[in-house]
């Protein structure tokens, strides 16, 4: 789960790192009061879950309450397209209103969870502003990271090393040292996937500021931090995303093509949307149901699809182990019972109960495309795609 920035810099805050003084307004009104309350010269930056504002006129500098009020009236109630978002861009509702800074250095600090190392790493470059994929391929040897124990937490001498790899004098060694040891505490107590503060400045007077913040959280962990819950903008999401949640369906994520897909496991998930590319076409979602033998997220995988005016046709692919086929079967006859199914379905089935499910859609009466093996799925879907555009 995201937060926007102004959320981020609040807990930021709460763990002693040093943030912009600032808020967050939600009317060109409510944008030229904050500015007159923080100072004429602040920032204008619209709150939104997408990387690059900047490039795409998402971050405005004014002089003034009033230059603050007209930044703030561009910006408020339109849609911002930056290379994150795609062509829809996402929804701007509110800006964060704060202090401009006067910039001597931007630095780049995160921490995230390494999955080839399965410990928390802290990541320090002293190219700030840049995003860390930019770097890792321009200037690679800027890169510094710490590998983090979680038995006994983040160490002084690391922050000490990242801060020299980071090229800041000998008086900002310890004020980054416990900057560091700071968000990694609240990386740990909030269940955070990713920390980063892009950039880390260093301000002409010497000091160090966070003047951008994002925070990303273990959706599995939620349940711990109702506080976080409650930060949650849904507006910033993608429609069919937050449907698929409502209905049960944790693993969906909205792609660009025209083929439904309804998988079990991540795993195979993958595999099914890069197959259906290399056979000439493209996925419209990455679509897991899970292990679950649930009839019901069957039905509603059915629903996302239908709900999705994109799709020309649906794989399903299940190889059942944990979720049986016989299940997986019933479940597809209910949505043909519940609903009218207007475009092609393919349906290749192997695993657990697999007589019994094919039993169950043979004696159903309805109409589906068999595919007799993964790569047989993946042609005759995108066949049927092909021919239902025409």
């Amino acid at each position: 789960m995201k937060i926007h920035e102004y959320q981020a810099k609040v807990l930021l805050a709460q763990y002693g790192i040093p943030v912009p003084r600032g808020k967050v307004a939600s009317t060109p009104t409510e944008a030229r009061e904050v500015a007159t309350e923080v100072g004429n010269k602040v920032a204008i930056k619209a709150q939104v879950y997408a990387g690059g504002r900047g490039k795409a006129g998402g971050i405005n500098i004014a002089n003034s309450p009033t230059e603050a009020k007209k930044a703030a009236s561009q910006l408020i109630g339109t849609r911002l397209v930056t290379r994150q978002t795609g062509p829809e861009g996402v929804p701007v509702s509110e800006v964060l209103v704060e202090e401009a800074s006067d910039v001597a250095r931007e630095l780049y600090l995160s921490v995230l969870v390494d999955g080839t190392s399965r410990l928390p790493v802290m990541m320090a470059s002293e190219a700030g502003g840049m995003e860390i994929e930019e770097v890792a391929q321009s200037a690679p040897e800027k890169i510094f990271k710490s590998y983090i124990d979680p038995a006994i937490g983040f160490q002084p001498f690391q922050g000490r090393k990242l801060a020299y790899g980071m090229n800041l004098d000998g008086g900002q060694i310890g004020e980054a040292t416990r900057l560091m040891a700071n968000l990694y505490r609240l990386f740990v107590d909030k269940d955070c996937s990713l920390a980063e503060i892009n950039p880390l400045v260093v301000t002409v007077d010497g000091k160090l500021l966070a003047l951008d913040a994002k925070l990303s959280f273990d959706d599995n962990s939620l349940y711990r931090h109702k506080d976080i819950q409650g930060l949650h903008d849904r507006e910033q999401e993608e429609p069919l995303e937050i449907q698929a949640r409502d209905w049960g369906i944790n693993n969906y994520v909205k792609m660009d093509g025209d083929i439904g897909c309804m998988v079990n496991g991540a795993g195979l998930a993958m595999a099914v949307n890069d197959l259906i590319q290399y056979c000439g076409g493209r996925a419209a979602n990455f679509l897991d149901i899970g292990t679950l033998n649930n009839t019901d997220r069957v039905v509603n995988s059915f629903k996302m699809f239908v709900a999705d005016p994109r799709i020309k046709a649906v794989l399903v692919n299940i190889f059942g182990g944990m979720a049986r086929v016989d299940v997986i079967a019933r479940g597809i006859v209910e949505a043909y019972q519940q609903m009218d199914i207007p475009f092609p379905v393919v349906i290749r089935l192997a695993g657990t109960n697999l007589e019994e499910g094919q039993h169950i859609l043979a004696e159903s009466g309805i109409s589906f495309i068999r595919a007799n093996d993964f790569y047989d799925g993946a042609r005759k879907v995108v066949e049927a795609a092909k021919g239902a555009k025409k």
